[in-house]
């Protein structure tokens, strides 16, 4: 559906404003909320309606919602005083006031004078199966279909990849049919299966995640609970699995994408190999992982994924001192943008705009993308990650800690695993538990040893502590990682929310003995 209304064009499937035919900027959340506005036109607008629908029933502040207005206003040219196209009601809400003409798809361009979309990636997919229930108790079947449905819905928040519907893996429930028939039955590369046994109060959990075409397992583990709230338990083991299973996908369509020759490389493998070099956090693999973007870019303009990966590629380099902040923004940006048009429901898509605003010093902006990232997948360890160092940055010391903790053990075979420790540090030193800071910095280093941000917080930590010689080694390690590291840049590109926070860092430098 379309809108029309004085000279702006509110196209819904293109997630798109226009005024005069010049496309008008929008943040997500305010393009949301502008097409509900425009959709319910018909009635006032409650504030509670609009937490539901735009923010998924979470709590915000009336500031929060006041400038998401505000936003909407300023992008058609209207403002809170003339309210000429959004009127605030009192007491009541708001309510869209302008006159408004539709348009269908169909009536907007004929069928055959449409473009073809383009190439979709050649994504893998994967089925969940049953667990089989080994409990030998024809009342447990429950549980265990409860599992496999729940892992199948977790997988699916996850847009990279395709799940198989539940109708058609569970077919399969009950028969002995090989892995590798499922496979070509279905037109899957991975199969999900596992198995329940109960005995009394306790419940084993198995689960596996296997590579079709090479019958190998790529993943298992086994979880043992108490059944003492049944829901508690079968929420944690699903969360414990889907987010367990995503990296493994990635690695291993990452090492199917090396296997092949490089001249038959299309984007989903390009796409792939660049992730890999993304996780590596070294200042070689950024580049790499950029190079390789753009290349699949190359072959589609509109592949939502790779503008994701190539946002938060770029954001996260500059935030490490790899790259200028300056130059690469405004690219990281127009790609997040377009990766949110592609695909809204995408969190990949939502975390890369969040790195943008945070790295350019829009940090409510930046927490409100990471927290939309959380509500479409749950599970996604990195957008945690990335929430708890935007919380970190605000000065919500407590709450940062919280989040990266939640990161590590949501995913604690994670490839980013060094970064949560990291962020996790930075928080423990900005409440002056500078030992915890230093022992998670360690861990993060143990994990990746160039992490430019893990030995800035092992340096400031040390500093602040007197040790001097771990304070020169971090500081030595740091300067082999960022070269350009100094006072000055600390305090103008990192993305400070208060003074006192960003005086308490340098502090921690000088000790140390940065200049």
């Amino acid at each position: 559906m379309r809108f029309r209304f004085e000279n702006n064009v509110l196209d819904g499937n293109l997630r798109e404003l226009s005024c005069g035919g010049a496309t008008v900027p929008l943040q997500p959340q305010v393009f949301d909320l502008l097409l509900y506005l425009v959709a319910q036109r018909a009635r006032v607008v409650s504030k509670d309606d609009l937490i539901s629908q735009i923010w998924s029933d979470r709590i915000i502040s009336d500031s929060a919602l006041n400038s998401r207005i505000n936003a909407a206003r300023k992008a058609l040219g209207d403002d809170g005083a003339t309210q000429r196209l959004i009127k605030t009601i009192p007491r009541k809400g708001f309510r869209f006031v302008g006159e408004v003409r539709e348009e269908t798809a169909a009536s907007i361009v004929p069928a055959e004078a449409r473009p073809a979309l383009p190439r979709a990636a050649d994504r893998p997919a994967v089925a969940v199966l049953a667990f089989e229930n080994m409990s030998g108790d024809p009342a447990q079947e429950y549980f265990g279909d409860g599992i496999s449905e729940d892992i199948l819905t977790a997988l699916s928040k996850q847009r990279w990849f395709m799940v198989i519907a539940r109708n058609s893996s569970f077919t399969y429930k009950g028969r002995a049919v090989h892995i590798r028939q499922i496979a070509e039955e279905l037109g899957v590369r991975y199969v999900v299966e596992g198995s329940v046994r109960k005995a009394g109060s306790r419940v084993r959990i198995t689960a596996q995640l296997n590579d079709a075409n090479s019958g190998s397992h790529l993943w298992a583990e086994r979880y043992d609970r108490e059944l003492v709230d049944v829901f508690a338990v079968q929420d944690e083991i699903t969360n414990a699995i889907a987010a367990a299973i995503e990296p493994q996908i990635y690695a291993a369509e990452s090492f199917r994408a090396h296997s092949k020759p490089p001249a038959s490389l299309d984007a989903w493998d390009l796409l792939m190999r660049a992730l890999s070099h993304f996780w590596r956090v070294t200042r070689r693999d950024h580049d790499t992982a950029r190079a390789l973007l753009e290349r699949a870019i190359a072959i589609d303009p509109s592949y939502g994924q790779a503008l994701s990966l190539l946002a938060a590629n770029h954001m996260f380099g500059a935030h490490l001192g790899w790259a200028e902040l300056a130059a690469v923004a405004p690219v990281a940006e127009a790609a997040a943008l377009a990766a949110v048009r592609c695909d809204h429901e995408d969190a990949w898509a939502h975390v890369a705009l969040g790195s943008v605003y945070f790295s350019t010093r829009r940090l409510a902006d930046a927490l409100s993308e990471f927290e939309q990232a959380l509500a479409l997948n749950p599970n996604f360890s990195l957008a945690q990650g990335y929430d708890a160092l935007a919380l970190s940055y605000a000065g919500r010391s407590r709450e940062a800690f919280e989040a990266a903790q939640r990161a590590i053990r949501l995913s604690p075979r994670d490839p980013s695993l060094a970064i949560y420790h990291g962020i996790a540090g930075y928080a423990r030193f900005t409440e002056r538990h500078y030992d915890e800071a230093i022992a998670l910095a360690r861990e993060a280093i143990r994990h990746r040893g160039d992490l430019t941000g893990a030995y800035r917080v092992l340096a400031v930590s040390a500093g602040m502590t007197g040790d001097e010689m771990l304070a020169e080694t971090a500081l030595g390690e740091l300067r082999r990682a960022q070269p350009g590291i100094s006072l000055h840049w600390i305090e103008t590109q990192l993305p400070w929310a208060n003074a006192a926070d960003c005086e308490h860092y340098l502090e921690g430098f000088r000790r140390a003995g940065l200049r």
